[in-house]
């Protein structure tokens, strides 16, 4: 039986895992200037957490429709729980993403302590999660590897 096949590539390189790196970078890294913030009140860290989550949730959307597109286009993929699970963990974070963008668009102090901290917490919480589960489905399920021929 042939590996479940990305639907949103170019050249047979999936576009979904390419462009997640840049949320889950983004997301951390606001996580990190969100902390330290908090604990040096430097309005440089809160400026650094709001462009980062914007360009996380930004870039996130994208990753989302090429996700979204392999998860519609391929029945295998659909086929399997991980899959369900990956998709709607990643919604939700992505949806916490982008209110935790609305949240940083607030005065510095209150933008980040402590509404800003808890989302972007609680969002790299889930993406460790939906993180794992990605994972799973590329080295358990195999979806999007191609084979090696011989």
């Amino acid at each position: 039986m042939a590996n479940p096949r990305s639907t949103a590539s170019i050249a047979s390189h999936p576009f979904h895992p390419m462009l997640v790196t840049v949320p889950i970078t983004c997301f951390v890294g606001t996580l990190l200037t969100d902390i330290v913030y908090w604990r040096t009140a430097e309005m440089t860290w809160a400026d650094f957490s709001a462009w980062l989550v914007t360009v996380g949730v930004i870039v996130g959307i994208l990753a989302a429709i090429a996700g979204l597109i392999d998860f519609i286009g391929a029945r295998q993929i659909r086929e399997k729980p991980t899959a369900w699970l990956h998709m709607a963990g990643n919604l939700v974070a992505l949806v916490l993403a982008f209110f935790n963008m609305l949240v940083h668009t607030r005065d510095a102090w209150t933008s980040v302590v402590p509404t800003g901290l808890i989302l972007s917490a609680l969002v790299v919480v889930i993406l460790l999660f939906t993180g794992w589960l990605g994972w799973a489905l590329v080295y358990r399920h195999h979806v999007g590897v191609a084979d090696e021929t011989t």
